[in-house]
């Protein structure tokens, strides 16, 4: 049961990793797709930020492989599969979704996060690099991009407006990420992940400079950091 386990979330990761290939991708909603259209939303990371889909499929798909060619029954990796493959299953249909609608867009890439942060806390320690690394890197960036579509979703139907939903959205995913820091410490690829898409959100929101935005960022990105060398500080 344990290889095939392995083998159904190797699957999985090719068919999250090929979800770009045979549609048309995604670099953020449309603003047509929104009663209230989102043109320049500033919650929504600049375009380039979204390249790091690219080196999380990869590393996706080299950390299963690792883990079904070498560590096909070891409980430090099975024990993180199951959430781990059921985020990735979710992830394959997701941009064809995010394309039709973006709420229930939103429902899925939540229970994404949700998935992935479970797969996070239960990942063993052994082989870093490929176990907690790629799922790190996935959930930071995941957290941001969930938050960002709940952000688009409020504004875009009118229950709040753009700058309260950037404002509140970064907010919140900052609250999620100083939670994970503190309960799963030693993933530093979780806060790059994050730190990434705020880094993003930062640069959209710097021209023309949109201060309150701008600055939450740059504070959520310190505070992340500052997480980070406080952890490697304590286990030196």
């Amino acid at each position: 049961m344990e290889r095939m386990k392995a083998i159904l979330t190797l699957t999985a990761a090719a068919a999250f990793a090929a979800s770009p290939l045979v549609t048309d991708g995604f670099a953020g909603f449309r603003p047509d797709q929104f009663p209230v259209p989102q043109v320049d939303a500033p919650v929504q990371p600049a375009g380039w930020a979204f390249a790091i889909w690219g080196l999380i499929y990869l590393w996706m798909i080299a950390g299963t492989g690792f883990g079904l060619l070498y560590r096909d029954v070891d409980p430090a990796w099975d024990t993180a599969r199951w959430p781990l493959f059921a985020s990735l299953v979710m992830g394959a249909a997701w941009i064809p979704v995010a394309q039709i609608t973006p709420v229930w867009a939103t429902v899925l890439i939540w229970a994404m996060l949700a998935t992935a942060l479970a797969a996070l806390m239960r990942a063993g320690r052994r082989d870093g690099w490929w176990l907690q690394a790629p799922i790190g890197l996935y959930s930071g960036w995941l957290t941001a991009a969930a938050c960002v579509a709940l952000g688009m979703v409020l504004a875009g139907h009118g229950v709040i407006g753009q700058r309260t939903a950037a404002l509140a959205m970064i907010a919140l995913a900052l609250a999620i990420g100083v939670a994970v820091q503190a309960l799963r410490p030693g993933t530093p690829l979780y806060t790059v992940g994050l730190a990434w898409a705020l880094v993003g959100i930062l640069a959209e929101n710097a021209a023309p400079l949109n201060l309150p935005v701008a600055g939450l960022a740059a504070v959520g990105i310190a505070v992340l950091v500052a997480g980070l060398v406080r952890q490697d500080r304590q286990r030196a």
